[in-house]
């Protein structure tokens, strides 16, 4: 089967620019569907990298498209309380009648990242078990079946409606590319949702990912491979560097040198996209999502020749 082609919303971006209208992301939302696009993908953060609410924008998209997929890339579950989120992501899973996907996360450990947990009331150096503990309970609600808790959340014969349109909920795609990342993906989830650096790596990451789900008495081959991509076509590859590093230093307020040596990054012409999307299919990627840095538009309409090229 052809790998699948995801289109990130550019919510940071728009931020950073002023910008806060809705209207234009749901515009983008239809017009990748119309080109094509097997999904569309919101991230996350509060206070840190402020931009939209994903699970609020990911209803709006719902609403206004009727067969992608929708992703966040990636939801920080543990700044939120899960009996609300179980709720919330239930609904915009019946509104989209069963599209939603949930990439996600334990957050990157940086100062203005550890502020935001901190100011939703969320011990940082919790963040893994919160995250686990959570995503168990929604799972749990998401049945429909009385539930009771005991942990963090203390619960008694607690029935959740509307259960998801998807039965047992929208599957879960965890991210990261360190050991620890892997093993839960491979453990307890559906997928796996890194940004890692290269296609080798990938696949050898990946190989522990699925090593994981065999020794915990899954089938390695109902996890999705997924990766989260930083793409610039532009068919001066001087430029195209200089405005990945541009992009890098704005959206990350830092170095982009660190944040290249860990992120799956295309800058240069078109035709040298197909050959780097090709290697990672290689090695078993089944969902690219597609962030472009800087000129949206127009790169989101020549990725639809390149998948052409590419046969998928």
């Amino acid at each position: 089967m052809a790998p699948k082609l995801g289109y990130l919303l550019p919510t940071r971006e728009r931020i950073m620019e002023g910008r806060h209208e809705v209207a234009p992301m749901l515009a983008a939302a239809e017009r990748a569907e119309d080109l094509g696009y097997d999904s569309i993908w919101v991230g996350d953060s509060v206070l840190a990298r402020p931009r939209h609410e994903p699970i609020s924008l990911l209803a709006g998209v719902a609403a206004r498209t009727k067969k992608v997929g929708l992703g966040t890339a990636v939801l920080l579950p543990a700044l939120r309380n899960p009996v609300m989120l179980a709720h919330q992501v239930a609904t915009v899973d019946q509104i989209s009648e069963g599209r939603l996907i949930l990439g996600v996360g334990i957050a990157t450990d940086v100062p203005n990242i550890r502020a935001e947990f901190a100011a939703a009331g969320v011990p940082f150096e919790k963040r893994v078990g919160t995250l686990l503990e959570g995503l168990r309970l929604c799972r749990a609600l998401w049945t429909g079946e009385p539930v009771d808790w005991d942990g963090r959340w203390p619960i008694r014969q607690g029935v959740l409606a509307p259960k998801p349109a998807r039965p047992g909920g929208p599957p879960i795609w965890m991210g990261g590319h360190v050991e620890a990342a892997m093993e839960r993906a491979g453990r307890e989830f559906d997928g796996w949702f890194p940004s890692t650096s290269t296609a080798g790596q990938w696949g050898a990451d990946f190989a522990k990912v699925k090593a994981a789900a065999v020794e915990a008495g899954r089938d390695p081959a109902d996890i999705v491979g997924a990766v989260y991509t930083t793409i610039v076509l532009d068919e001066d590859a001087d430029r195209a560097t200089q405005k990945i590093d541009n992009f890098f230093r704005q959206y990350y307020n830092a170095p982009p040198e660190a944040m290249k040596r860990r992120s799956a990054i295309y800058a240069g012409p078109a035709a040298g996209a197909a050959e780097w999307l090709a290697g990672f299919a290689e090695q078993g990627v089944d969902h690219f999502v597609l962030r472009f840095a800087g000129d949206g538009e127009r790169q989101l309409e020549a990725f639809v020749k390149i998948r052409e090229r590419l046969g998928w």
